[in-house]
């Protein structure tokens, strides 16, 4: 095979890759669904006790069990017999850090099913979610509430990591009250709290996002130091804070409602204080990085997309920011990247 036809191949290769991508995210959320990691634990397993255990029948298990070898969330050590790899863990919802919500609401028919209009959206810029279920997102979260936890329980496994990172990257000691708005369960709020024994907190949601706070607050010992306010930062967001956080809100929204959250926010930010957006910032012409396909870099362009499609919302430059918080009435003083939580970064705004 000559060089030309070699290079051919791979590029084939990558996209029968890609194309394949559903599937495996299929195959993941059954893994998800029958409970596969939590049933083979940390020992060896062979398929058809895990079979017996599931409910399923031995042979297909076995197909599962190895579609999951070759994800690299298995290992096969003699026909039919697996063990669980470090990645696969994440995959058992007892372990801490686990990512079966986040699994289950990304695989879910209710988020998936307006990607099939893509096309659509990208032609009219029309919110494909809207016109698939007869009404927005949020607000079909809010008429299905077993679906509205399942989401927070995603928000709250995919905020973990900016927990961790947040606190070790920007200064807190300074501020008294940080109002997180948004703020879901309060996750985030929760590590910037126990990382800053001084500071009190606000957390400040809708009544659905609010629903699971007060189990995450008493588990952090912060119940005492948090309040919890229900609300619609569309009109408001609490007063008495010198710090209001925004995470992974912006970009489900429209540039004139983001600029609308974070007018809100100027209104009743005092002398000296901050806002601080935590969210990916695109770079002005795409770095693919140095290998192509599922990179950390397209699946942010991904990310992109999925906020067209679903919520109407969008990734954002740095320009992109500095361009809502000026009409917003705010100044964009700096932005860090938070390389333990990859793909954010940390954008803080002063009045």
């Amino acid at each position: 095979m000559n060089a030309h036809t070699e290079a051919d191949a791979a590029d084939r290769d990558l996209i029968v890759r890609i194309a394949f991508g559903s599937m495996a995210a299929q195959t993941l959320r059954a893994a998800v669904r029958m409970r596969i990691v939590e049933l083979i634990g940390d020992a060896r397993r062979t398929a058809a006790d895990v079979a017996a255990d599931a409910g399923a029948e031995p042979q297909p298990m076995t197909r599962l069990l190895r579609a999951l070898t070759g994800l690299g969330l298995l290992r096969e050590h003699t026909p039919g017999t697996f063990s669980v790899t470090r990645a696969g863990a994440f995959l058992d919802s007892t372990r801490p850090g686990s990512l079966t919500s986040f699994v289950r609401m990304f695989t879910e028919p209710v988020l998936t099913r307006a990607w099939e209009h893509l096309d659509g959206s990208v032609r009219t810029g029309d919110i494909a979610f809207d016109t698939v279920f007869g009404t927005d997102f949020f607000s079909h979260l809010a008429q299905h509430p077993e679906l509205s936890v399942e989401f927070n329980a995603a928000m709250s496994q995919a905020a973990g990591e900016a927990a961790a990172a947040l606190p070790r990257a920007y200064d807190f000691g300074r501020f008294t009250t940080v109002a997180d708005v948004g703020g879901g369960d309060g996750t985030l709020l929760a590590g910037v709290l126990t990382a800053y024994p001084a500071l009190s907190g606000v957390l400040y949601d809708t009544a659905e996002g609010l629903a699971q706070a007060p189990r995450t607050l008493a588990g952090h010992g912060l119940t005492d130091r948090c309040s919890v306010v229900a609300g619609d930062f569309f009109r408001s967001v609490p007063k008495g804070a010198d710090a209001y956080l925004v995470k992974s809100i912006l970009h489900d929204w429209t540039d004139e409602q983001a600029v609308t959250i974070l007018g809100h926010c100027r209104e009743v930010l005092p002398p000296g204080g901050r806002v601080l957006i935590v969210e990916p910032v695109l770079p002005e012409v795409v770095d693919p990085g140095p290998e192509p396909g599922l990179t950390d870099s397209a699946l942010t362009y991904l990310s992109d997309l999925n906020m067209l499609v679903n919520v109407g919302g969008r990734e954002r430059t740095r320009p992109d920011f500095e361009d809502v918080c000026r009409r917003a009435g705010l100044r964009v003083t700096s932005v860090t990247p938070l390389p333990d939580a990859e793909p954010f970064s940390l954008i803080e705004a002063v009045a």
